[in-house]
């Protein structure tokens, strides 16, 4: 229309777009890693996941003549390990708690996200922004209805679950902040080509001491995995480049939406005025902070 101006005009910039296609491709991978975690250990997953993602990668970069070993190696392994480190604690928490609470776990991430970016990249975020960034954590809140909050509904998680999802939320933070770093100087395939190499190789001894056979029909969902966490990292990395990282990691609170809709369309898990609520939030708070006018960034 003419009276409309590009999504970037109006403050919804390129990285928060995509950020948010970001966390719909990682919703559909963790549905998929919830299925497979039923049989298969999680190191299986995160192998055979790390080596479609590093196959679609290379392939990626040789098409582009872009040589995959970048140039700041040691940041660039160091997004690797903690980028490994990250998905075997994400992949415990969700096979071994309900979606609900794993997510409002894992997803306290850009509080550690904006404490890092703050104290290593400086990037001290407004006051307009912490109130979004409180109202999207009241909204994960009402989705996930902790124990301690609502009257004893999701007692009994497994400890060590609950401790693996805030480990990924200090890892994938971590890990978020040195791509904003390494956005300075690497080409996004790059940075993608790390993590899934590292994950690969960190996962090999596991697999070699326990490993189950999959099924034919658990190769085809392992594989989906990779695909799905191609384009996630893809878009995440893009955004975290575009972004400033506080703001960018608010974003992926719609995740937190797509997973409420694939429970009811694969597991008829129909939410509470409570999960409405709270996807009312984080559509609403994610939609006012991506128009929001942004700070210059890495291009």
């Amino acid at each position: 229309m003419r009276g409309m101006l590009p999504a970037e005009k109006r403050g919804f910039s390129k990285g928060l777009q995509h950020m948010a296609v970001a966390a719909f491709f990682f919703s559909l991978m963790s549905l998929l890693v919830k299925v497979l975690g039923r049989r298969l250990p999680v190191h299986e997953v995160v192998l055979v996941r790390s080596a479609v993602l590093l196959i679609i990668t290379y392939g990626a970069l040789r098409r582009r003549r872009i040589d995959p070993w970048g140039n700041d190696r040691k940041l660039l392994l160091l997004r690797g390990l903690l980028g490994f480190l990250g998905v075997n604690c994400l992949y415990y928490a969700l096979i071994h708690l309900p979606l609900a609470e794993a997510t409002v776990i894992v997803f306290t991430n850009p509080v550690f996200t904006s404490l890092i970016a703050a104290w290593i990249l400086a990037e001290w975020i407004g006051t307009r922004e912490v109130g979004l960034i409180l109202l999207s954590l009241a909204g994960v809140t009402l989705v996930a209805q902790p124990a301690a909050l609502f009257g004893g509904i999701g007692t009994g998680l497994d400890p060590l679950g609950v401790a693996a999802g805030l480990a990924c939320a200090i890892f994938s933070a971590s890990a978020w902040v040195t791509v904003r770093k390494l956005g300075r100087t690497e080409p996004v395939m790059v940075i993608v080509f790390y993590f899934a190499l590292v994950a690969l190789v960190g996962s090999i001894p596991l697999v070699v001491i326990n490993s189950i056979s999959p099924t034919a029909l658990e190769w085809v969902l392992l594989i989906f995995v990779g695909i799905t966490t191609h384009f996630g990292q893809l878009n995440l990395t893009t955004g975290l480049r575009l972004e400033r990282a506080g703001r960018a990691a608010s974003m992926t609170y719609l995740q937190i939406v797509f997973a409420a809709l694939w429970g009811l369309l694969f597991f008829k898990e129909v939410p509470t005025i409570f999960s409405i609520a709270g996807a009312m939030l984080i559509v609403g708070s994610t939609f006012v902070l991506g128009r929001m006018p942004s700070e210059p960034s890495i291009q």
